[in-house]
């Protein structure tokens, strides 16, 4: 029997995030939805107003033996701005903002430990260094799924807002 794992992870607008991890091999299912509010159950409605406390987040499923969580952190951390604190592109507001939801210890200590590795080549690329904030594993907050209509919505919308740009990062017009 496979076994899976979940990897939480915002990094501005979840559309190009959860088409970013769903084409992963070794990724079984994505979701998006919200994370690291006060707010239960919010709406998109809610978290637009920057008031709930809420990040744009992908739930990642994923099969450790095709894909690790190293790898996926590693895609994070390539595929978005992580020095821009509550903006993406042309998303400004705290639900934009980069942060890793880790659901094991074992996944908060990779976490801390790629983002140290990756300092240097974001000081690099950026001139400035990652703000990306990681929860503890302990205090994993609850994962409220965006409304049918987010889910897999650059699939649903092909020429949708959100995509990743030849050099790997996000892009949202």
């Amino acid at each position: 029997m496979a076994t899976t794992e979940t990897a939480y992870f915002a990094m501005g607008c979840f559309w190009g995030a959860e088409r970013l991890f769903a084409r992963i091999p070794g990724v079984i299912q994505t979701a998006v939805g919200y994370m690291g509010g006060s707010t239960e159950n919010p709406s998109y409605q809610q978290v637009c107003t920057d008031t709930t406390g809420h990040a744009e987040t992908v739930r990642v499923d994923f099969d450790p033996a095709q894909v690790g969580y190293l790898q996926l952190l590693e895609i994070f951390f390539s595929h978005h701005n992580p020095t821009t604190r509550n903006r993406q592109g042309g998303d400004v507001g705290s639900q934009y903002r980069s942060q890793i939801f880790p659901t094991t210890a074992a996944q908060e200590h990779a976490a801390q430990a790629v983002r140290l590795e990756f300092k240097h080549r974001i000081l690099d690329l950026y001139g400035a260094e990652p703000v990306t904030q990681i929860s503890t594993a302990t205090q994993l907050p609850v994962f409220y799924p965006a409304e049918e209509y987010h889910q897999r919505y650059l699939e649903k919308n092909p020429f949708g807002y959100c995509s990743i740009k030849d050099n790997g990062l996000m892009k949202c017009n």
